[in-house]
């Protein structure tokens, strides 16, 4: 009977220094995580030969104007965690700082609106946990980039050929457009197949201008998400340094909005219950084709974007009654948009022995923000547009660009001015 304590007690001793050793090294790895700093920034001075009213009868007035803005600065922080996680987090600081500023809305006959934006100055773009499974498969839950156009992959100053990012894309879908929800993407030889369920937008800031890009949700505290979307990406990789894909986007839009003011109307309504007859519907479809290329001296990208909102005349018939406070343009919302932009450009640097890439550029755009309305809405011809845009970019070692760009934009009727303006821009990658 005396050997079972003195064996208990001899087990104990032998295994006491591993399992310490086990835990000591856990505790380790937990508090002393890996975390990393990287981000970029981007300056812009621009020459503009036309007014800022667009409103005017044959279009802006010619005028000849400056424009400078600090237009971004982005810290990303990566952190490796216990259990294969990892943490992401990316703040962005836009236009200089934060706050509140006046904003001039031609759209809205001359009004001065006050903008205090939750998500136009200080933007956490995204903020998410994921983990990896045999480097196959990858989960995230969080906010994220939408998995929908090309900005969402390539929105670094150096990662676009062009100076600045394409005005077709930041004005028809939200400009490097992120949302909350879950996300899985699976990697396999040439395949890449992304899956998203994340919230949808909110109606209220459907405009003729931006379309749904004015729909993000940035004005409140909460993201509603009574009205979620779905979104699924192919991408192929069929040679290295090329990758083309499609995307689709579904998501609900009535649901979201401040206020159930798209519920629909019934007899005998169940009393006590938000929208007890259901809502109106407005899904939102967005189906694009994509590209982008690296072989040799030459990188381009272009994109196919083609947008359908359902009952976008009911949309914009309770949009015109929203409240001042709301911000927003209530203007007519169109059934359908379109854009196609891309760009091309050719290193002359290529084969010498230097890190330094110039690269001359060509970037062509159209886009129309009303391509196909309601019966009876009028489509204002200056929504259709065209931009062409060539000039010239350095880069050293991928760490400090600069590009100097000449646009000449014109429209869908040829009796609104035409329109040209000459940006430079800088910027950096850490």
């Amino acid at each position: 009977m005396k050997r079972a304590p003195i064996l208990v007690f001899f087990i104990l001793t032998v295994l006491a220094p591993s399992a310490q050793a086990q835990e000591k090294e856990k505790a380790q790895v937990v508090e002393d995580p890996e975390l990393e700093f990287s981000g970029y920034g981007e300056l812009s001075f621009g020459w503009l030969n036309y007014g800022e009213d667009q409103t005017r009868e044959g279009g802006a007035w010619r005028d000849s104007r400056l424009v400078f803005d600090s237009t971004r600065f982005v810290l990303k922080a990566e952190m490796e965690l216990p259990a294969d996680f990892e943490f992401e987090a990316e703040i962005e600081f836009e236009h200089g700082g934060t706050g509140s500023a006046l904003e001039l809305e031609y759209e809205e006959f001359g009004e001065y609106e006050q903008e205090i934006e939750k998500g136009g100055e200080v933007i956490l773009e995204e903020f998410y946990l994921s983990r990896t499974f045999s480097d196959l498969v990858r989960v995230r839950v969080g906010r994220f980039y939408t998995a929908v156009g090309l900005l969402s992959y390539h929105y670094r100053p150096g990662d676009l050929i062009a100076s600045g990012r394409p005005e077709s894309e930041t004005t028809i879908l939200p400009a490097v457009w992120d949302e909350m929800g879950a996300d899985v993407r699976l990697k396999w030889n040439w395949l890449e197949a992304t899956a998203q369920v994340i919230n949808g937008l909110d109606s209220t800031g459907f405009s003729s201008q931006g379309w749904v890009s004015t729909g993000h949700q940035t004005r409140f505290e909460f993201i509603r998400a009574r009205g979620l979307a779905g979104v699924l990406r192919l991408d192929f990789v069929p040679i290295d340094g090329l990758k083309a894909g499609v995307s689709a986007y579904y998501g609900d839009t009535a649901k979201n909005r401040p206020k159930p003011d798209l519920a629909k109307d019934c007899n005998d309504p169940e009393e006590a219950r938000v929208a007890p007859c259901g809502y109106v519907s407005a899904g939102l479809l967005i189906l694009d084709a994509h590209f982008s290329l690296e072989l040799g001296p030459a990188r381009a990208k272009g994109l196919l974007l083609w947008g359908n909102l359902e009952n976008a005349d009911v949309i914009s018939a309770r949009n015109r009654n929203l409240s001042n406070f709301l911000n927003v343009l209530r203007s007519e919302v169109a059934e359908q948009a379109i854009l196609a932009w891309g760009e091309l450009g050719v290193d002359l640097l290529h084969g010498f022995d230097t890190k330094w890439r110039l690269e001359p550029h060509l970037r062509f755009e159209y886009y129309d923000t009303m391509f196909r309305v309601a019966e009876g809405v009028f489509d204002p011809p200056r929504f259709e547009r065209y931009v062409a845009s060539a000039g010239v970019g350095a880069d050293y070692d991928n760490s400090v660009m600069a590009r100097l760009t000449t646009r000449y934009r014109w429209f869908g009727d040829s009796s609104l001015r035409d329109q040209t303006e000459v940006f430079l821009t800088t910027g950096f990658h850490y």
